[in-house]
């Protein structure tokens, strides 16, 4: 390609993101309408699907898992474009100021369940898939839009896709929320369970049993104590834990629980992994009355498709220096005018972890919306922001490119 035709083929993204402005907004307020909690993605799939065969998409398909595939391009460098596109639920729906589903837009700002974790981010990924076709700019490039669930199993979606599709791509964008900025990774965690056992019998003379409940109780101070013993990476961070959930079996409530379990959220930075972290468990004084146990996802997804894994996410990180890394860099100062991107991490979790963690394919984040918002009632993302996003979309297969001639 010609220098003087390389040089305006940013003011031509940028001139074709302004011409779909308004179907993007509008495509992104309809996915948000669709409830998608629960791991229930099916109706949202369907509408996304829809839209990638009314933008000329080479292939679209929901996979086995019922996760949405849209295909641009047949080159050789395969690359990911990474969206999930379930929620949390809506909790208490009394602390939300506006119906979860429907939302609102007031000061450039749409308000909305998934808003911002992570529905902002399919509009921009799509539109720009449409743009880089129309525009001639996809050879040597396969491009895939995958819209999926991560919410319940982080990384559980890319799995199958790589081994159940035979999807296997060279590079993935994940759009989960950065606030415009370039992430290179983030902590991993583990789910945890530890459980306690006693023996019943009647409330009213509690002497005769065992209560399950107070042998859990020393146990919960003393992880609540042992983040002293948690090891700190100067990118990632240090781990943590926290107990999210307990639980107990009971006959009644006239009767003394014989057994109780607790629910553990363990973040884990580079140095630490699943075994690590229940030997650290085991290790507790009070862990003599428990029993530590990790946590597997055989749930089945809304098409029926079964695919069991470990609820153990690995940390993950690729190097600032890294082509990939660089291209997202060339892509950011192309989209916007030359401005210097912010490079930095996540602080929750991905699917990361399996692209990066376990498959070892290199990744990096960008999507509109900030991470604080996530999971809340405040759910959001700025409208602007969303378009927006779809340049950096666009232009990063172009600095992929660039970045293996060199």
């Amino acid at each position: 390609m010609k220098p003087e035709i390389v040089k305006k083929i940013p003011q031509q993204i940028k001139d074709e993101i302004k011409r779909h402005e308004k179907a993007i907004v509008n495509f992104l307020n309809e996915i948000i309408e669709i409830p998608s909690f629960d791991s229930q993605i099916g109706n949202v799939v369907k509408r996304i699907n829809q839209e990638m065969k009314s933008l000329g998409f080479d292939e679209v398909f929901t996979d086995k898992m019922g996760n949405s595939v849209g295909r641009m391009g047949s080159g050789p460098i395969k690359i990911v474009f990474d969206s999930h596109i379930d929620t949390v639920g809506i909790a208490d729906r009394t602390q939300w100021n506006w119906d979860p589903f429907k939302g609102k837009t007031e000061n450039g700002i749409r308000y909305g369940l998934g808003a911002c974790d992570e529905k902002g981010s399919t509009p921009g990924m799509i539109y720009a898939l449409k743009i880089l076709k129309d525009l001639k700019l996809l050879d040597g490039f396969t491009c895939y839009y995958f819209g999926n669930m991560e919410e319940e199993c982080d990384g559980i979606a890319p799995n199958s896709l790589v081994e159940t599709e035979k999807i296997r791509p060279d590079y993935v964008i994940i759009g989960e929320p950065t606030c415009m900025r370039i992430y290179r990774g983030h902590r991993g965690r583990v789910e945890l369970k530890v459980t306690t056992k006693g023996r019943t019998c009647h409330a009213s003379a509690p002497e005769r049993g065992d209560n399950a409940i107070y042998k859990m109780v020393p146990i919960i101070q003393e992880i609540g104590e042992m983040s002293h013993k948690f090891k700190t990476d100067m990118f990632l961070g240090k781990g943590s834990v926290v107990v999210s959930k307990i639980e107990c079996k009971t006959p009644s409530l006239n009767a003394v629980p014989d057994e109780c379990t607790i629910y553990l959220d363990r973040r884990l930075t580079f140095g630490e992994n699943e075994k690590s972290s229940i030997a650290e468990l085991n290790s507790l004084p009070s862990m003599k009355a428990g029993k530590v146990e990790e946590l597997f996802y055989d749930t089945p997804s809304y098409t029926g498709f079964k695919f069991p894994v470990s609820k153990y996410y690995p940390p993950w990180a690729l190097d600032r220096n890294h082509p990939l890394v660089q291209a997202g860099i060339s892509s950011y100062k192309e989209a916007y005018d030359g401005k210097e991107p912010v490079v930095d991490k996540w602080v929750f979790s991905t699917n990361g972890t399996y692209w990066m963690g376990k498959a070892g394919i290199p990744s990096i984040g960008f999507g509109p919306g900030d991470e604080v918002h996530a999971h809340t009632v405040n759910d959001q993302v700025p409208v602007e922001d969303v378009v927006k996003a779809t340049g950096f979309y666009a232009m990063l297969p172009l600095a992929v490119k660039n970045s293996k001639s060199r």
